[in-house]
């Protein structure tokens, strides 16, 4: 069943999100849907949900394609098994006219799901490159903060051991720093 409507808000706005919220909203409302229709008639079934059984969505062209495609397998099957030796002849011709239906049909339909195959398996070693790309940043990440934590580690270290020495050993220092300087 499809149910069509236009979500606006309260305050006049349209907004899907705002009605329906994320995808996990939907399927929870679709399920109370579902729970409160099969009160009223026990005998309504559904079909399972993408998110139980892992299936990617099937364009409804190469859907329906499939469909087509199953129903005139079954008729070439049971003009095959109703061939018998009174109907040799009559059934024969019959299964040879739904075959050169079948086949055209088939070859297409095989044409379209390898284009759907490639374009996939595409997709998924772009996908893979780029969660091995997305794991080398965190993992060079992870360095940088490494190599900044060590920096500030040596840089609290120095900071305390200038603090720890006696004051006139600092004076001392900062004379003969600025003597280098004026001398360059």
């Amino acid at each position: 069943m499809h149910l069509c409507f236009t979500p606006i808000t309260p305050d006049g706005r349209l907004s899907a999100k705002d009605i329906i919220g994320n995808r996990v909203q939907l399927t929870k409302w679709q399920d109370s849907f579902f729970a409160h229709m099969v009160k009223k008639f026990p005998d309504l079934e559904r079909g399972e949900s993408a998110s139980v059984t892992g299936r990617r969505h099937i364009p409804t062209r190469v859907f329906k394609q499939a469909v087509h495609l199953t129903k005139q397998a079954a008729q070439i099957q049971t003009a095959l098994d109703g061939i018998n030796p009174l109907n040799v002849s009559k059934k024969r011709d019959e299964a040879q006219a739904l075959l050169q239906k079948f086949f055209p049909s088939m070859e297409r339909f095989e044409t379209q799901v390898r284009k759907y195959r490639r374009e996939i398996d595409r997709l998924e070693k772009s996908n893979t490159s780029l969660a091995k790309k997305a794991a080398a940043g965190e993992k060079e990440s992870f360095s940088k903060q490494l190599e900044t934590a060590q920096l500030q580690s040596d840089y609290y270290n120095l900071q305390r051991f200038v603090d720890a020495l006696p004051e006139e050993v600092k004076q001392q220092a900062k004379v003969s720093q600025r003597l280098q300087d004026h001398q360059r």
